[in-house]
């Protein structure tokens, strides 16, 4: 018995030590450079072919041909990857949602890349590097990681290293390279992927898909280490190797067996999606910017409704490529309800398409639990049924993720499900998909599809067109601004990807009927990455988008040699996601003039061009209806402590925000005003302390829930939705506040000085002081009885600061109760009645 634990602990630690090489790459990688380099395994397993085509093709000796890839290939791919593609997208600091679309679309590009140079066969002649003995393999981990640490911590590179993660922008001003520290963590990086593919190859199937994805699972020990610690990295990486091998002593009988061979054989898988599900999110929290929607014309439905229907008038009856087209359609469309539309980063859609298709085929055959048999169209009913509440498993991890994390939760999950159901005999063995007996010819089955996709299409408009999408694309442009605004932001969380689940699974229904067949291969979590790059190429918001995409994507893999769909994909990934193409409906938002960015910046004091046409705020007069007042006492604060590290922000205030009355909050920097501000709006839950609304305590009500009790608020940084029209920024706070209902829009943006010409401009590039007005207005449509104002003033000129006051004073005799946190002592002055002075935490005045 000693033995076996002994042999087994051995097997373990050289899988362990495979693992650790990976996360001690993507560690150091991601703190030179702030980019998740998903694209890892691809570089690991391209290198892993070089280092083949050498020793087996070319016969070189196995020592030249590992010198020359790990020295030479390896980190030369990471020196063209910094230079071509990630090097552009750190100025002037890094877009975690651009850099990832980029890592993606390198990902695909090499995938395909490979698959077209090698093939999509698998190799199992790959050369051996190392002795099969984990002691040299640890060794080797162990002296790389104290080389990174030596490195690191007392070499002059190290500290430049360190600046530049701490503030890359800084460190450039202090004379450091920053791209010379980036290129060098590409370099190192793109070199522990080499290694790790050459060492892995001999052991494991040599194939485009199977090595990347493998890879790709072992992200988990870098999670693990919050992508900072190197020994926390090695130290998961071994631990979960040698757990995975001693599972292998453990023989359930029963149902138990498949399952706890399938944790066996994944055990990183497993390690991947609770490390993504439990542990805190990094990177911050970025939230995805996608393209505003896209009018398309009708010319361009036409000629794409022609282009669909041509199949038809083909004159064989064999359509079996076309009759996928429609159904991959119908599953790309749900990327342009989660990602397009809702800005949730999704690259799991794949998963949800295969259980759709799965669920459809057991159904169909009486196989699936506690269901009869039944017919095809109603099986395929049931299973989208079925399926949309799963989307619960990627939805709600997104109520506390963003960007970096909320990508690594969908892939896990995408991972997870791949591995624990598609790739399991007792779920899919045996398993056939039929039709029902009068879509038996392709020619009818593909009409049916047609007027499929032409519902789904129908209704995804009407959902971006109604209050429910305004709220999306709210929720997607500006997240904290949409809970201000009212909307139920975790609830709206959950509709988006329960929406998409379900129509990827309608989708993937389709896609299995119309070939017959459920292929676990036409699923995989390579599948959804290279899908969620064709609809971002192509625009994410556009809902004609997953029409050429399932074409091109289809036709591709149908008409040439595998992996060509990839490379295209990959290709125009890469360029788009770092601003060198400009396809007509494609580019995130980012991309553009954003509101509260460098644009509107740019004009802190004066009006440009744009601004002198727009009329500016008149004779203010209070809105056509009052919102009712809040009862005795108004807005409060009792006591409230916050603290962070140890070290308190705010110490212990009392405050109180009266009804017909301007109260402001003044003080220097780092005073605790804005944090003293953040537990009011309730974006921020107090360590001690009460706030509360006419006697009741509201110190556990979210943001959004504050804003529907009557409390709006602007923000120091400008929180407006640069997709929607100056309009539509108000009417979202009218039909997602208090009352719910639009009847205050017209009042708001006439009191406003909004009513002209300019509602209807998106707020996209829109001077500062327009887009300061319809911050305010949206807070007004709302109808508060209490309105809370950080920095209302930044970025006014003299004339607008005056238009701002009258309207304050206006509300205020109207019985709002108004808080201003602001720097401007002169405004303050001669606007609130109680000035309150804050210093070190603590109210002194």
């Amino acid at each position: 018995m000693a033995s076996l634990t002994y042999d087994l602990t051995l097997a373990g630690l050289a899988v362990g030590s495979a693992a650790a090489l990976t996360g001690i790459g993507l560690v150091v990688t991601y703190r030179a450079t702030g980019v998740l380099n998903l694209a890892h395994g691809a570089i690991a397993m391209v290198c892993a072919y070089v280092m083949r085509q050498f020793a087996v093709e070319w016969d070189w000796p196995v020592p030249l041909a590992a010198v020359v890839t790990l020295l030479v290939v390896a980190p030369g791919i990471g020196l063209l990857l910094e230079r071509l593609v990630f090097r552009p997208l750190s100025v002037p600091s890094p877009d975690p949602a651009r850099t990832l679309v980029a890592s993606i679309g390198v990902f695909v590009l090499l995938v395909g890349a490979a698959a077209l140079l090698w093939g999509e066969g698998a190799r199992a002649d790959a050369p051996v590097l190392l002795p099969d003995s984990p002691w040299v393999q640890l060794s080797a981990v162990v002296l790389l990681a104290l080389l990174v640490t030596a490195v690191t911590r007392w070499t002059r590179f190290g500290r430049e290293l360190r600046a530049v993660v701490d503030d890359r922008t800084l460190a450039a001003l202090g004379g450091i390279d920053a791209d010379r520290v980036a290129a060098a963590g590409w370099a190192f990086g793109s070199f522990t992927a080499g290694l790790t593919g050459v060492l892995l190859a001999p052991y494991v199937r040599l194939d485009p898909y199977g090595m990347p994805l493998l890879v790709v699972e072992v992200i988990a020990v870098a999670v693990v280490a919050r992508m900072r610690s190197l020994p926390v990295a090695i130290g998961a990486a071994l631990a979960i190797g040698v757990a995975q091998a001693q599972m292998a002593r453990l023989h359930p009988s029963g149902w138990a067996e498949p399952l706890v061979q399938a944790v066996e054989a994944n055990l990183f898988v497993v390690a991947l999606l609770l490390a993504a599900l439990v542990l805190p999110g990094f990177g911050g929290a970025t939230t995805w910017a996608a393209a505003a929607a896209v009018r398309v014309p009708r010319p361009v439905w036409l000629i794409a409704g022609i282009l669909l229907l041509l199949p038809l008038g083909f004159a064989g009856t064999d359509l079996q490529t076309a009759v996928r087209v429609p159904a991959l359609a119908v599953v790309l469309l749900s990327l342009v309800v989660v990602t397009g539309r809702g800005g949730q980063i999704s690259l799991g859609q794949a998963a949800y398409a295969g259980l759709g298709a799965l669920f459809t085929a057991l159904l169909a055959a009486g196989r699936f639990p506690g269901f009869p048999e039944l017919p095809e169209l109603v099986a395929l009913a049931a299973a989208v049924v079925l399926v949309a509440p799963l989307g619960l498993l990627t939805g709600w991890p997104a109520i506390r993720r963003h960007g970096l994390a909320l990508a690594l939760v969908t892939l896990a999950v995408g991972v997870a499900v791949s591995r624990f159901v598609f790739a399991q005999p007792y779920a899919t063995a045996g398993l056939t998909v039929s039709r029902p007996p009068a879509l038996g010819s392709d020619r009818a089955y593909y009409v049916v599809e047609l007027a499929v996709l032409t519902c789904a299409l129908l209704a995804v408009a009407a959902l971006r067109r109604g209050r429910t999408g305004r709220a999306l694309a709210a929720l997607r442009d500006h997240e904290e601004g949409a809970q201000a605004a009212g909307v139920a932001v975790p609830t709206l969380k959950l509709f988006a990807f329960s929406s998409g689940a379900a129509l990827a699974a309608l989708g993937g229904g389709l896609l299995a009927m119309g070939v017959r067949a459920f292929d676990p291969a036409a699923f995989d979590p390579v599948r959804g990455l290279l899908w969620f790059a064709a609809v971002f190429v192509l625009g994410a918001d556009n809902l004609l988008a997953p029409l050429p995409a399932a074409a091109l994507l289809v036709a591709l893999d149908a008409g040439t040699r595998g992996g060509v769909a990839a490379v295209v994909i990959g290709l125009l990934a890469v360029l788009v996601g770092h601003g060198r193409l400009r396809l007509w409906t494609a580019g995130p938002a980012a991309d553009r003039p954003r509101a509260g960015g460098s644009a509107a910046r740019t004009r802190p004091g004066g009006r440009g061009s744009a601004d002198a046409a727009l009329p500016r705020a008149g004779n203010p007069a209070p809105p056509a209806r009052r919102a009712p007042r809040p009862a005795a006492g108004g807005l409060s604060a009792e006591g409230l402590r916050v603290a962070y590290q140890g070290r308190c922000v705010v110490d212990g205030v009392d405050l109180v925000v009266a009804p017909g009355r301007i109260t402001a909050l003044v003080g220097g920097n780092g005073a605790g005003k804005s944090t003293l501000f953040h537990c009011l709006c309730g974006s921020l839950r107090p360590d001690a302390g009460r706030v509360r609304l006419g006697g009741a305590d509201i110190s556990r009500r979210s943001a959004h829930a504050r804003t529907r009790l009557g409390i709006a608020r602007t923000f120091q940084q400008l929180a407006v939705f640069p997709s929607l029209t100056v309009e539509e920024n108000v009417r979202v706070g009218a039909e997602q506040g208090r009352h719910r209902d639009t009847s205050a829009v017209e009042p708001v943006l006439r009191l406003l000085g909004l009513d002209g010409p300019v509602r209807r401009h998106p707020a996209a590039g829109l001077p500062t002081g327009v887009l300061r007005r319809a911050e305010l207005g949206r807070a007004l449509a709302t109808r508060p009885h209490t309105l809370l104002l950080d920095e209302p003033t930044a970025g006014l000129d003299t004339a607008e600061t005056e238009a701002l006051a009258r309207i304050l004073r206006a509300l205020a005799a109207d019985g709002t109760a108004v808080l201003v946190v602001e720097h401007d002592l002169g405004f303050v002055s001669g606007l609130a009645r109680t000035v309150h002075v804050m210093e070190a935490g603590r109210l002194v005045r």
